[in-house]
């Protein structure tokens, strides 16, 4: 994410319970995901893993853009 988006929910999280858990949700599978992806040879177990984490930080993500979409409009 852009830095000014990192800022944005930072502020936003104080009054948004939402925002504030997806951001949590965000963070955590992208640290799950950096240390899963150190793995050199990965377990057709572990590719499954990440390849959901993926999609589960995209959908996230997608939400969190537009709540910001959305205070941006405001």
């Amino acid at each position: 994410m852009e830095i000014e988006e990192v800022e944005l929910i930072k502020r936003l999280s104080a009054g948004n319970a939402e925002l504030r858990h997806l951001w949590g949700q965000h963070s955590g599978y992208e640290a799950t995901l950096t240390e899963m992806e150190r793995v050199r040879h990965p377990s057709e177990g572990e590719r499954r893993e990440i390849a959901r984490l993926k999609r589960l930080k995209l959908r996230g993500k997608q939400r969190i853009t537009g709540i910001l979409d959305a205070h941006r409009d405001a």
